[in-house]
């Protein structure tokens, strides 16, 4: 690949497309790099599912793949000064309803990895950290993973941050919403088109533009009358919410030294759900809680996909009581009656995009010479901000190995997503408050 004539426009500014950028601008200073977002990437307020006020940080997966990557991400996290800052190492509590607990701690030795990981008993569980969690609900719990090493990162800051470094290294930034992908008859991607008219070409053009990709390739599929280029059933975006507590002095002192927390389930049970440290400074506190959700809408005539509500901030603070109780519910199956008294008050809907698998899609358009996908986080991508940059390049230069180039292929065979937890199960339309109706 050649470092002075090649040319890239990535489309969305999360996690994948700025670890993109920041990879390619460090080995080829010369290329033309472009991020386009429709967010500024200092913006106070963004809807990329990595910009948050803190994402966890662990490789504790039973998928041996993500595990070392994500002990890849980790190392990078803790050793360089770059992304030292924005790790916090609280370790982390799972309770496991089936093996995962020992099958971490298997991948963990596979690797060589060496950790204070370990299972314990709910018994010893409930003794732990003082006995934070002695009140949380054990119920089906068969083991309890215990690692120190994990945590969290200051997820919208450290965004900020490496973007910024990645414009100080010669990466352009445009502030747009792209309207549609410039597609020749043949399927050759050249480029995009912003909603305002303006044309930007390049010789590679990378879509991760999140829980947006389905809807972007929906409508460059018909603008262009391909069908071929639309997402179809390889990529879903979906919802969740996520709440905060802000902690008096007296609630900090207890949990302000807590670990990450989850509580893990069975496929047919649904997603884990989690409890994060509160943050240094707002001493706010965080859940997510466990309904993810679709929201099928008509994007074109005739032409159906889930999409985020069409608003400039995808109706993001527009959280309804049903979601609400959501987080209520998370925080009490961590800390039962101890914490029911907290002002449960800062709501957001985070979207991202999904597979049926939670795989990333890293690959070459089938349909499409010099379009290519980076996207897929699935709401378990921002760990991987170290890294995922430096893979999607290798992708571009046909270097990934076959073992991840299979794995984050476009077009693979997928499984049923009644298999995944974590695949959306629910509809927005049916979690909204309802309009009341009144008769004057």
């Amino acid at each position: 690949m050649s470092s002075g004539t090649e040319s890239y426009v990535i489309v969305g500014a999360g996690i994948f497309g700025v670890s993109t950028a920041y990879y390619l601008i460090k080995k080829y200073p010369n290329a033309s790099v472009t991020l386009v977002d429709r967010d500024a990437y200092d913006a106070e307020t963004r809807v990329a599912a990595s910009w948050d006020w803190n994402k966890v940080v662990r490789a504790d997966y039973d998928d041996i793949v993500y595990c070392r990557l994500a002990l890849e991400a980790q190392d990078i996290f803790k050793s360089d000064p770059l992304w030292q800052p924005y790790f916090h190492e609280t370790g982390l509590i799972w309770t496991c309803r089936d093996d995962y607990g020992r099958a971490v701690v298997d991948n963990y030795k596979r690797l060589g990895r060496k950790a204070d990981i370990k299972v314990v008993s709910v018994e010893e569980a409930r003794k732990l950290y003082g006995g934070l969690f002695d009140s949380a609900d054990y119920s089906g719990v068969k083991e309890v993973l215990i690692n120190p090493t994990g945590g969290w990162g200051a997820a919208g800051d450290s965004l900020r941050a490496i973007t910024r470094k990645a414009l100080e290294l010669g990466v352009k930034y445009e502030v747009a919403e792209v309207a549609t992908l410039l597609l020749g008859r043949d399927g050759q991607c050249s480029g995009i088109k912003t909603t305002k008219g303006k044309v930007l070409k390049a010789t590679h053009t990378i879509l991760s533009a999140g829980a947006y990709t389905p809807t972007l390739l929906e409508y460059s599929a018909v603008n262009s009358g391909l069908p071929n280029i639309a997402a179809g059933f390889r990529i879903v975006a979906g919802g969740i919410t996520t709440g905060m507590a802000k902690l008096d002095d007296e609630s900090h002192a207890i949990y302000g030294s807590m670990p990450v927390a989850f509580q893990g389930y069975t496929p047919k049970q649904g997603p884990f759900i989690g409890s994060l440290p509160p943050t240094p400074g707002d001493r706010e506190m965080k859940w997510w809680g466990p309904t993810i959700f679709k929201n099928t809408r008509e994007v074109l005539p005739g032409h159906y996909v889930s999409s985020p509500p069409a608003k400039p901030d995808y109706a993001q603070w527009e959280v309804s009581k049903r979601l609400k109780d959501d987080i209520k519910h998370a925080n009490h199956v961590f800390y039962g009656e101890k914490t029911a008294h907290w002002k449960l008050d800062k709501h957001r809907i985070c979207w991202d995009a999904f597979t049926t698998s939670g795989d990333f899609i890293v690959s070459p358009h089938a349909a499409s010479k010099g379009l290519y996908i980076a996207t897929g986080g699935s709401f378990h991508g921002y760990k991987f901000f170290p890294v995922i940059g430096k893979y999607v390049v290798q992708m571009l230069e046909g270097q990934l190995s076959p073992e991840l180039t299979e794995k984050w292929a476009w077009d693979r065979q997928r499984p049923d997503p009644a298999l995944s937890p974590d695949f959306p199960r629910f509809e927005m339309r049916d979690l909204v408050d309802p309009v009341r109706t009144s008769k004057l």
